[in-house]
């Protein structure tokens, strides 16, 4: 019986749409709208152009399926629509104002560089059949992991200490003990 891959990859192309700023602040909107399975190299070649809104084919990236997350991925699946998230990175110097970086189906991942502020994460909605790709890769690598209860340390925590304290500290007496009333 031959082994199954331990992960698998598809190229994906990422479609930017570039609209005008609402504000005087902003000159720009960008916005990443679909993605395209399968799709060829490609540099910010211009798809479509309605008005001022011009959509980009920004790039084209490997999308690439892991056997260790497929809890991520399942995740994503139950979710309402699925989506491939998308990171994208200011890009200071060149020709075009964006860098797409990464393109996950893992909502872990998308969240993980989220965080961290640097990028911009744009969540995609995947295609029928990239939807098929990820459950089907999901359902052949996916095992629920066993709940192991977690156990406290070797330590007796059952003895009884009679309000010793700190065993560091010498005390002439309990510190713990109620306090007498001195009898005069």
């Amino acid at each position: 019986m031959a082994k199954a891959a331990s992960q698998i990859e598809m190229s994906v192309g990422v479609v930017v749409r570039k609209t005008p700023g609402v504000t005087r602040w902003v000159q720009w909107n960008w916005r990443a709208v679909a993605v395209l399975p399968g799709a060829g190299p490609a540099d910010w070649q211009e798809l479509r152009r309605e008005g001022e809104a011009v959509e980009y084919h920004a790039a084209t990236l490997p999308l690439t399926l892991w056997r260790d997350e497929t809890e991520a991925y399942m995740v994503n699946l139950a979710d309402g629509q699925p989506s491939i998230y998308l990171v994208l990175r200011d890009e200071l110097k060149g020709d075009q104002p964006l860098e797409a970086v990464l393109v996950t189906a893992s909502p872990f991942e998308g969240q993980d560089y989220a965080d961290t502020g640097e990028e911009i994460v744009e969540k995609i909605p995947m295609t029928e059949g990239l939807i098929a790709w990820v459950r089907d890769f999901t359902l052949q690598h996916h095992k629920d992991e066993v709940f192991v209860k977690r156990r406290r340390d070797k330590k007796r925590i059952d003895l009884i200490e009679d309000g010793r304290g700190d065993a560091r500290i010498r005390q002439a007496s309990d510190v713990y003990r109620a306090p007498r009333r001195s009898v005069q």
